[in-house]
């Protein structure tokens, strides 16, 4: 008997100085990834949104546009900064952190696509109250059409750059990631593994392999800002990562794509193996649609050459611009 408690004592003892060497770890972790802040919200101000306050900046006057940033727990309106100064010459430019990213709050809540579909067409009503034009990035896609969809009153163009699969988005939840959403909610083991695959190397690794086509255009600062994201506010953007492993923020487009009669442009890194075949999969469902082939990118042209994006986006934005007025004029 006596034999069998000092075993159940040791397996405690180690058990919990684990629990308390991955504690330290994640704490470690934490404050390396904040320590030297990168992300300002000097220009920024705050929504009072239901379910927590939504960061945003608003800059220049004209016509107003919308910059929504990809689906990632890393993501934020950092992703637009090369484009904003020359953006706002001629609009009203819109960047917004979503809920669970960047500077916006993140609370421990199941995310779900119907949230942020909810989400963006509070923030057009009430923030910038007319119609705008929007350019969304990756899975953000998927959100900004079922806005459209809803309330196409609120939407003008639509630009996706890089949209994520159909077939992927149509995915539902499993027993398995349901699971998986389980286990990173879990408060310390479930936020080592968010750590880690949010550290500065695995999101560098990121850059090279799936965001950038010419890894000398990567800035250490960018993947700084990007891990700076990730751990923001204790590292709570892991309730964010728990709900897209566990595909609550998947959203079926199929049933919105009929209602849509925006103008709508797909534009594809020409680097991205599978991004020209994902866009002809966009337009046989939305015929109107039309693809634009970004040349020397992958899935964030607007970060990796923003030139060339700038340049073709103009172009899309005036020729678009000026059948609308004469439209109207007739």
């Amino acid at each position: 008997m006596k034999k069998k408690l000092k075993i159940f004592t040791l397996i405690t003892v180690l058990v919990s100085a684990a629990i308390f060497l991955i504690h330290i770890i994640n704490r470690i972790l934490l404050y390396l990834s904040t320590a030297n802040p990168s992300l300002h919200d000097l220009n920024g101000q705050y929504y009072d949104w239901r379910f927590g306050r939504l960061y945003y900046e608003k800059h220049g006057e004209g016509s107003p546009i919308l910059l929504v940033h990809d689906m990632t727990a890393s993501s934020s309106s950092y992703e637009w900064h090369l484009l904003v100064d020359e953006l706002s010459k001629t609009h009203t430019v819109y960047v917004l952190d979503l809920l669970g990213c960047g500077r916006s709050d993140k609370p421990n809540l199941a995310y779900t696509s119907f949230l942020y579909v909810q989400m963006i067409t509070d923030f057009i009503k009430h923030h910038v109250n007319a119609p705008c034009d929007v350019m969304a990035c990756g899975s953000s896609s998927a959100f900004i059409l079922a806005t459209a969809a809803n309330d196409n009153d609120i939407i003008g163009q639509i630009v996706l750059i890089n949209p994520e699969s159909i077939v992927e988005l149509a995915k539902i939840p499993t027993k398995r990631t349901k699971a998986l959403r389980l286990l990173i909610n879990l408060p310390i083991i479930g936020t080592l593994l968010y750590n880690i695959f949010h550290s500065k190397t695995s999101i560098g690794n990121e850059f090279r392999n799936h965001y950038f086509s010419n890894i000398r255009n990567i800035k250490d600062y960018d993947i700084e800002c990007y891990c700076e994201a990730a751990h923001i506010e204790k590292a709570h953007s892991k309730y964010l990562f728990s709900s897209i492993m566990g595909r609550y923020i998947n959203l079926n487009i199929l049933p919105f794509v009929g209602k849509i009669d925006n103008s709508i442009f797909i534009a594809v890194g020409s680097n991205l193996p599978e991004g020209i075949a994902i866009a002809e999969q966009y337009k046989e469902f939305i015929p109107s649609a039309e693809i634009i082939r970004l040349e020397k990118s992958k899935h964030l042209p607007h970060l990796e050459n923003p030139k060339l994006f700038l340049a073709q986006l103009n172009f899309i934005l005036e020729t678009e611009n000026n059948k609308r007025e004469r439209a109207e004029a007739e």
